[in-house]
């Protein structure tokens, strides 16, 4: 996608399943996507100009998409990003573009007004990730008063870029173990003055030592994985009260940050206790 394309259709960071025709047993996913392209995180072999067949979807967002693309760059693996493929619908494929112009205004339909909480979900892992957004919509549905827009990062590096650029992230929810770690993103919104008292739950498979950490750095919950959708709405849910309180007595609809609270994220229903992701 070249420069003009990108400025012309803005590109949503979304992460949608991609399976391939022909080739089914075989999942990836989406880093963003546009109204005539995506970026696909992925392991398989593409050559410049191939052309593909794929289905793309989401549970509870989006019922399964075909549409063909043509690939236009390829990203090697390195230390900051996995390896993927950059494609776009052609020309003379109308009405599939049609069909992703579609998908990408439902993308822009979840981001939800300025009055939004906004909440960006900061994992490596896509399917993890996926399940993570998934259980926020869920969260987002039963607390209708309260607009929830979810993005998705997938290391600290993607997630402060994002968070340096409007609208701001109201409630930051992050994995540990990243190529840009969730350490070092805890560093640096905390070092920033226009970031450094955004609420933050942490999810993790460290020990107490990590713990130990992240409160330090001001973190308001911290989940051991695997973790139930019920740990993750409750520690979401008193954030993102709270975000929208801000919201709304704040001139002109933007917040005013205030510092954390400890107990910030206390507060549990039991009425839903089963797990829901593992790593």
């Amino acid at each position: 996608m070249g420069d003009e394309d990108r400025r012309e259709h803005p590109r949503f960071p979304l992460i949608l399943a991609v399976q391939y025709l022909g080739a089914e047993s075989v999942l990836d996913y989406t880093e963003n996507l546009s109204a005539t392209g995506l970026f696909i995180r992925t392991e398989r072999e593409f050559r410049v100009a191939e052309r593909v067949a794929l289905v793309i979807s989401f549970p509870q967002l989006l019922e399964p998409v075909e549409i063909e693309v043509e690939v236009v760059r390829l990203r090697a693996a390195s230390d900051d990003a996995p390896a993927g493929v950059a494609v776009r619908v052609p020309d003379d494929r109308p009405e599939h573009r049609a069909r992703l112009q579609d998908v990408a205004r439902v993308v822009a339909g979840q981001r939800a007004p300025d009055d939004a909480v906004r909440v960006l979900v900061v994992e490596d892992n896509a399917l993890v990730a996926a399940m993570y957004a998934s259980a926020l919509r869920r969260l987002a549905e039963s607390e209708p008063a309260v607009p929830i827009a979810i993005e998705t990062a997938a290391d600290g590096g993607q997630a402060f870029d994002r968070m340096l650029r409007a609208p701001r992230i109201d409630v930051l929810v992050t994995d540990i173990y990243m190529p840009v770690s969730g350490i070092t993103l805890l560093e640096q919104i905390r070092a920033e003055p226009t970031l450094a008292s955004t609420p933050v739950v942490v999810i993790s498979s460290g020990g107490d030592a990590v713990r130990e950490k992240t409160a330090a750095l001001g973190a308001a919950a911290f989940l051991r994985k695997p973790v139930n959708y019920q740990e993750l709405a409750g520690a979401v849910r008193a954030l993102i009260t709270s975000a929208a309180g801000r919201i709304a007595a704040a001139p002109g609809g933007e917040p005013q940050r205030e510092p954390l609270t400890p107990d910030a994220a206390e507060g549990k229903d039991d009425s839903e206790d089963r797990p829901a992701f593992r790593r």
